[in-house]
């Protein structure tokens, strides 16, 4: 397929993912689920789970391997786009209010499913094609219990702001827990990188210079940011310049963070959440929010979802491993940390909230398990299990969290029925 028809092949194909993307959440509606829910299952659905199955020559002439790599780009300038705009909606003081409990909260949400990923990975790492041959059993377990580990964190960040809960005591907590979560996964992800590329120096080089970074972007580098967009504002000769400065910055905060091996995301994310509030803030949310997640977005659960193939689960084996793995993400993520709340003194429903929401996977846990399956770490089987995992988990956290919660954010009357 030559250049010009893969351009014209892809506005088709393009076409197809945003009408089945939003038709899927207006299925899912009904149930309480966000429209990021949707997208994770249509990736699922487009992939060969379903459409590639149920039609494979049609599956192949709409995703002929050529277009994948098109996919994968755009993937991945939404998911940088998308990262900086919920580091806008990042507080830095909702973690300094609620600090302990954050830390309760997130060491069991650390240790828990870790430990138990890292059990998993080595019972099954030799009776199951789940790692590639040349990993190392620690190697195997550090990836599958940093895996386990992570949170959804964009999607958490967009259910507490939904609901108004963004300066009370569950919303800060679950921020602050799920963004100390998030970050030891991927400092453990590191050291697998490391490892498994032979040179050490790698996850010195990403943990030593990615905390570099977040120290100085939280410090010099807000005070520059707040100096450098009061220039830009003082004058509305300069207003033109406000979006194509923001890009340029974002674009180098992505590469630097890749860079050092802690990868763009991060980069985008420390960007936003060190950015000036105010106008500024309303402004990036509005010109790149819609682009971002109607049409960027979208692309990074369709490339996820290429690479899904539950037919690899065929066994009665296989599936009981799948089982295995989603039972002990639950237990180990939103059970560990609901007990976790409740013994740092959070009110009961509060605990089991925070337990809903820390269980659920979502975007994040695609981009790990996207990084492990392109080098090599893991197989597409294992992809696939995960996968399944991450999509579970994360319906299960808004329906649970509206039934202790309530759907419009509030803690319900004691005597009243819980909302399902």
């Amino acid at each position: 397929m030559g250049n010009f028809q893969l351009s014209i092949h892809l506005f088709l194909q393009f076409a197809i993912i945003l009408a089945a993307c939003r038709l899927v959440g207006w299925l899912v509606r009904p149930f309480g689920q966000p429209q990021v829910v949707a997208e994770m299952i249509t990736g699922v659905l487009l992939g060969p789970s379903l459409f590639g199955l149920l039609a494979p020559e049609l599956h192949a002439r709409i995703f002929p391997k050529e277009s994948l790599s098109v996919i994968y780009c755009l993937a991945q300038i939404g998911l940088v786009l998308y990262m900086f705009l919920i580091g806008l909606e990042f507080d830095l003081e909702l973690i300094r209010k609620r600090l302990r409990s954050a830390l309760a909260v997130s060491w069991a949400g650390i240790l828990a499913p870790f430990a138990l990923g890292a059990f998993l990975a080595w019972a099954l790492q030799n009776r199951f094609p789940l790692f590639a041959p040349n990993v190392k059993l620690w190697e195997a377990m550090l990836f599958t219990g940093s895996a386990m580990s992570i949170t959804a964190f964009p999607m958490l960040a967009r259910i507490i702001h939904e609901r108004g809960l963004a300066g009370t005591s569950l919303g800060t907590l679950a921020l602050a827990a799920g963004s100390l979560d998030d970050a030891a996964a991927w400092c453990l992800l590191a050291v697998v990188l490391a490892s498994f590329s032979g040179k050490m120096g790698i996850a010195v080089l990403a943990i030593g210079g990615g905390a570099l970074y977040g120290i100085f972007m939280f410090t010099a580098g807000r005070k520059l940011l707040a100096r450098l967009y009061a220039y830009l504002f003082s004058r509305p000769s300069r207003d033109s310049l406000i979006l194509p400065v923001t890009l340029v910055l974002l674009m180098l905060s992505a590469w630097l963070t890749d860079s050092i091996g802690v990868y763009a995301v991060f980069g985008a994310f420390l960007l936003g959440a060190a950015m000036p509030r105010g106008a500024l803030q309303q402004r990036m949310e509005t010109q790149m929010g819609p682009l971002t997640t109607v049409y960027l977005l979208p692309m990074f659960f369709i490339n996820s979802g290429l690479n899904t193939s539950i037919t690899l689960l065929g066994s009665p084996s296989m599936m009981l491993v799948a089982a295995i793995v989603l039972m002990a993400a639950i237990a180990g993520k939103g059970i560990a940390c609901g007990v976790a709340a409740r013994l740092a003194g959070e009110p009961a429903r509060d605990a089991v909230a925070i337990g809903a929401l820390m269980n659920a996977r979502g975007l994040m846990e695609l981009i790990l398990l996207n990084i492990g399956y392109e080098r090599g770490v893991i197989t597409q089987t294992l992809f696939t299990v995960m996968v399944i995992m991450a999509v579970v988990t994360t319906l299960m956290a808004v329906p649970f969290f509206n039934r202790v919660y309530g759907r419009e954010g509030r803690p319900e009357d004691a005597s009243a029925p819980a909302a399902t």
